[in-house]
């Protein structure tokens, strides 16, 4: 990409990234950069960007390999307890409002709303029948952040810098360390199984799928981008974010969601900057989840994405972008599910 090129293009996107929703498992938050898509700039002004952002976790994996329900339902079989996850869809609808200052300064707010359904075989063993699975439903606006960019490190202002804060907005809450109740402000609904009219602990929804995490988070980045041929674009951006306090609840029970990072690297043809084919590889890594609310040993994990997609210039102030994220790897802790793809899709408008 020429530079001229990278400074017509506003700093947008949602920061999907740096986002990491509220994530029960190591693969429940989108992991794409936005802010790559669209192209960094050091353009002053203001910008809003709404993005739309769909995962469907349909494959339970252990480690690097795909397992059977059946074969996980083989623990119980044998006197274990380990929960037998069919699907969770989520859904998420990102606002973010933007403004560079100065081209050393950008500041974003980001606002997401996440609508998330989950089903479940619960403790379930083997046969596994279609009456044994349970679901529940859980929407509402997650955990707004803000975030501060800085790029006046160089003249060309390419590398930059971000420290940002994620608050606790969103509603959270699920079952206690026993499965015995909610806590917090849980706003589950039960949508089908035998429980579905006479809930049980069971059936709640996890603590940590849940809109917001009751956690404030520290957010800290950065990105780099340079022109390599004549029509090429090169970047690497990563963000690390880690909760620094949590909320408890009535009875003292915590959680703390865990540590998260992400690095992506990726090109930009620009052969024609109206059109802007592009390709990004997102790694991410996420911690175990901790305390009493937390399901301890299926939430870690590390995965690769391959992610093509393309950004189209509208008129001088509108763009649009629409990607999609093809898993390359996975090494998870725990029986947790997987996605077989996932997409994104947004624009962004420069005022």
């Amino acid at each position: 990409m020429k530079m001229n090129s990278i400074m017509r293009t506003a700093m947008a996107g949602v920061l999907c990234a740096t986002s990491f929703y509220a994530s029960a498992c190591a693969t429940c938050g989108c992991s794409l950069s936005s802010d790559a898509a669209m192209g960094y700039s050091a353009t002053t002004g203001w910008r809003v960007s709404l993005e739309y952002d769909y995962l469907n976790q349909d494959q339970l994996r252990f480690g690097s390999s795909s397992i059977s329900p059946a074969r996980v339902a083989q623990i119980n079989n044998a006197g274990g307890n380990q929960e037998v996850e069919r699907d969770t869809i989520s859904r998420y609808t990102n606002l973010s409002l933007s403004y560079t200052a100065t081209p050393n300064w950008n500041f974003k707010l980001l606002l997401p709303y996440i609508d998330r359904s989950h089903t479940t075989y619960g403790a379930a063993s083997n046969p596994l029948t279609p009456d044994q699975i349970s679901g529940a439903t859980a929407s509402g606006l997650g955990d707004v952040k803000f975030i501060t960019s800085f790029q006046g490190l160089l003249a060309t202002h390419n590398l930059g810098l971000q420290l940002g804060i994620k608050l606790p907005t969103g509603n959270y809450g699920g079952p206690n360390a026993n499965g015995t109740g909610i806590v917090g402000r849980n706003p589950v609904a039960f949508a089908t199984g035998p429980n579905a009219q006479n809930p049980s602990p069971g059936n709640l929804l996890d603590t940590s799928l849940n809109p917001g995490t009751g956690s404030t988070d520290l957010i800290v980045g950065a990105y780099y981008y340079q022109p390599v041929s004549q029509n090429f674009d090169a970047f690497v951006n990563g963000q690390f974010q880690a909760a620094v306090s949590e909320k408890l609840d009535q009875g003292g029970a915590n959680y703390r969601p865990g540590n998260q990072a992400t690095l992506s690297f990726g090109l930009r043809y620009e052969v024609n900057p109206d059109i802007v084919p592009q390709l990004q590889v997102n790694v991410s890594r996420k911690g175990r989840d901790q305390g009493a609310l937390a399901d301890i040993t299926d939430t870690a994990g590390t995965a690769a994405y391959l992610s093509p997609g393309i950004t189209v210039n509208v008129g001088p102030k509108l763009q649009l972008y629409g990607f999609i994220q093809l898993p390359i790897y996975s090494k998870l802790d725990g029986y947790q599910l997987f996605p077989h793809w996932t997409a994104t899709t947004g624009l962004s408008y420069a005022f």
